[in-house]
């Protein structure tokens, strides 16, 4: 059985000391890739280091906005620079959040806009963050589509309604373990009955999202203070090998066996993130 992790931050210093045994673990269940996502410019050269460090771990890079305050003058022509020697490499993890303080939206959506141009010029997939943002987010989207590689809407807590919408625009959707707690049985339930089979993907979060103390089977010790500005008390880490809960929740609730809930979503991974290398950009291609 093989599996992927749609969405993580294995970068995250949080897990620094203890990744090498993490990963070992995980590919003792058949995890074998990882999409490891960037959230500032400064952790981009760790993500490129870490997606060359082992079989399977693959970049994403980009600005969430959490962390946009804190870009560069030149953070395009960097993320350009350092996806154009990252063919494999998608765009994250990038969105619009009106849950986190002091929420400057124009900004948000002036900076996404940017990513989503270069999504398109070098036929990037895209994976996408969005917390009280959703109406917004989906005008956004319109604007911009069609995205030529699709996108993820990670962690997807989003209206019900809008399923139908984002999926005509080349949405996938991912389920974290976070969605097992009782309440969250409401996204649970949608994630059974709303979303297409052929655009569900799980992910981790890790070290984020972690699932219930009682339903977790693999846990690591925190080592650092919470990095994320409004993060409030992360005592517990996400371990990646927790994404078997995801997939088994998800083989449970559509009632099918686990090798063929785990065959489902490697086919909607490999459909949105690819098999294969790309060739490397050249001169040929549009300007940025």
């Amino acid at each position: 059985m093989e599996l992927a992790d749609s969405h993580c931050h294995l970068q995250d210093p949080r897990l620094r000391d203890a990744l090498p045994l993490l990963l070992e673990q995980s590919r003792a269940l058949g995890i074998g890739q990882w999409v490891v996502n960037a959230t500032r410019e400064t952790d981009w050269p760790e993500v490129a280091a870490l997606s060359k460090s082992a079989p399977g771990l693959r970049a994403a890079f980009g600005l969430h906005p959490w962390w946009q305050n804190h870009r560069t003058s030149s953070w395009r022509e960097n993320l350009v620079s350092i996806l154009s020697s990252h063919p494999n490499a998608s765009i994250g993890e990038i969105g619009l959040d009106l849950w986190m303080r002091n929420a400057d939206l124009k900004d948000q959506v002036v900076v996404m806009r940017e990513h989503l141009d270069i999504a398109k010029v070098l036929g990037r997939p895209v994976t996408i963050h969005c917390l009280r943002a959703w109406p917004h987010l989906l005008d956004v989207m319109r604007n911009e589509a069609p995205l030529p590689c699709g996108f993820l809407l990670h962690s997807y807590s989003g209206p019900v309604e809008m399923i139908q919408q984002w999926t005509e625009l080349g949405a996938f959707f991912s389920f974290s373990p976070a969605f097992l707690s009782l309440n969250k049985t409401h996204i649970r339930r949608m994630f059974q009955n709303e979303i297409p089979l052929n655009r569900l993907l799980i992910e981790t979060d890790a070290p984020d999202m972690a699932a219930p103390k009682h339903l977790s089977r693999y846990e690591v010790s925190a080592v650092a203070e919470p990095i994320e500005p409004l993060a409030q008390s992360m005592k517990r880490l996400n371990h990646p090998a927790n994404l078997i809960l995801c997939l088994e929740a998800i083989a449970a609730d559509r009632s099918i066996p686990q090798e063929e809930a785990a065959e489902l979503c490697m086919d909607n991974f490999y459909n949105l993130f690819g098999h294969t290398e790309k060739a490397p950009i050249n001169a040929s291609q549009p300007s940025l």
